[in-house]
């Protein structure tokens, strides 16, 4: 019930399902308050031009993302991908899909490559009423096969369904291959708060992020020309969906530290 609620209850407060709340108020109200109707409904207005500001939207990913900017990685003794942007072989797929997450994959066989551990742990379930289909990280290990990871150097969580089962999974395998260095690989957006669950749990975890969405070159161009500036104050989908994946890190930061998970 937890998991579900805590998909399900934040939608409300994110600038989509904040504008239809508030546009449904506003239904409500139109016959017997018109003028509070209208407050609504300028508020729901106001959700969606704000949550469509690529300015902002860059600004809070921001805020996110640039924690943990690369540097040399180091050595450890295992590679940790969390699950995230793999899509099963579901017909018409030929083959598993990745979103733009599927990074995560990509870049801890890389580094793998690298010879920067010598064990890829990947770790993901999946939510039967989300999809189904078989867990996240049995198509990760395909992937990583794929890319050139040896099947003997793959070990799997195949039931994690959030973050921190993530990382209490991954700390039972660790412990059972006597394993404390870790290099953890997740989306820059969602390293801030994984690399604290981590930590939480024992682990000598280091930032490994890949997955950026905000650059220095897309933050010159948002101080760049007028006519860059004003396209950037039109509101659009991508932007509002950054914003709404950003504000979910900060909300799910929020409820874990609630239950003192980090």
């Amino acid at each position: 019930m937890f998991l579900f609620l805590s998909k399900l209850l934040p939608l409300f407060i994110y600038p989509l399902g904040l504008a239809c709340v508030l546009l449904l108020i506003s239904l409500l109200t139109v016959w017997h308050r018109p003028r509070l109707s209208a407050v609504f409904v300028a508020l729901a207005l106001a959700a969606l031009l704000l949550g469509g500001n690529s300015q902002i939207s860059t600004w809070v990913v921001r805020s996110l993302e640039w924690q943990h900017i690369p540097t040399e990685v180091p050595s450890a003794e295992a590679i940790v991908v969390l699950g995230g942007g793999i899509k099963p072989e579901f017909s018409p797929r030929p083959w598993i899909d990745l979103a733009e997450a599927g990074d995560r994959v990509i870049y801890g066989a890389r580094l793998f490559r690298e010879g920067k551990a010598p064990v890829v742990i990947l770790s993901g379930g999946r939510i039967g009423w989300k999809g189904g289909g078989p867990p996240e990280s049995a198509d990760m290990a395909k992937l990583a096969e794929a890319l050139g990871v040896p099947a003997a150097a793959i070990l799997q969580d195949q039931t994690s369904l959030n973050t921190y089962e993530n990382a209490v999974n991954v700390q039972r395998i660790l412990q059972e291959r006597g394993i404390r260095r870790i290099l953890l690989v997740t989306s820059a957006m969602h390293m801030p708060r994984s690399l604290r669950i981590f930590q939480k749990q024992g682990i000598e975890a280091i930032a490994a992020p890949t997955d950026f969405i905000v650059t220095e070159q897309e933050v010159r161009e948002l101080d760049g020309s007028p006519q860059a500036i004003a396209l950037n104050l039109i509101p659009d989908a991508d932007s509002l969906q950054q914003l709404t994946r950003a504000l979910k890190e900060y909300v799910g930061t929020f409820i874990y530290r609630l239950r003192g998970w980090l």
